[in-house]
């Protein structure tokens, strides 16, 4: 990996992101939808609208970057569950100099039948994992197993947004630092309780 160009402080990054996301990635609905986690709310976050722009996904990947700088985690790979992680994923990769990969939800069908695309992974390398906006973090807690089948050491996992309570607890359980650049805290809404 070669060494990133230095970054403004991870507070001031995302505090800049949260505002990206407040403007650009939520909606107050006039009903409840259904969340991929099965729970009902009428925030909806759209992170790959929030972050549709070139400059706003490469400040989301500076502020993932500098968050995990900040307390001197190195990795050699970034990615996570296709779609929610794939253009963050790419734009950590550019920010790092690293590499980036997706872990597809089933095996492609045809060619390879591979599961995980882009980069190779595979014992000794220290791999973040990025998922966009987490409820429980079911998508993310997938994708963490296929890697680890692979013998690399997943080291972080950042989120552009987590929902609620729900996830933090599994990452503690797994040993794994996580890192979310905003809350339902930060955004003032309600938490998502999983159903």
């Amino acid at each position: 990996m070669t060494s990133p160009a230095p970054l403004p402080p991870a507070t001031e990054l995302r505090e800049q992101l949260l505002n990206v996301l407040k403007t650009k990635g939520l909606r107050r609905l006039d009903k409840p939808v259904q969340l991929a986690s099965g729970a009902m709310s009428q925030d909806f976050i759209d992170g790959k609208e929030a972050l549709q722009s070139g400059p706003d996904l490469l400040l989301a990947a500076q502020a993932m970057t500098a968050t995990i700088a900040e307390v001197d985690i190195e990795f050699d790979a970034a990615g996570g569950m296709t779609m929610g992680a794939d253009a963050m994923s790419a734009a950590i990769a550019v920010v790092n100099g690293c590499r980036w990969f997706v872990v597809r939800k089933e095996p492609k069908n045809r060619g390879t039948r591979k599961l995980i695309e882009g980069a190779s992974l595979g014992a000794g390398d220290r791999v973040l994992m990025v998922e966009d906006v987490v409820t429980t973090g079911g998508s993310t807690f997938k994708a963490l197993d296929v890697v680890a089948e692979t013998g690399a050491q997943v080291v972080a996992a950042v989120a552009l947004v987590d929902r609620g309570d729900t996830a933090t607890p599994g990452f503690v359980e797994r040993n794994i630092p996580y890192f979310p650049m905003a809350t339902y805290i930060t955004l003032g809404i309600a938490p998502v309780i999983s159903p």
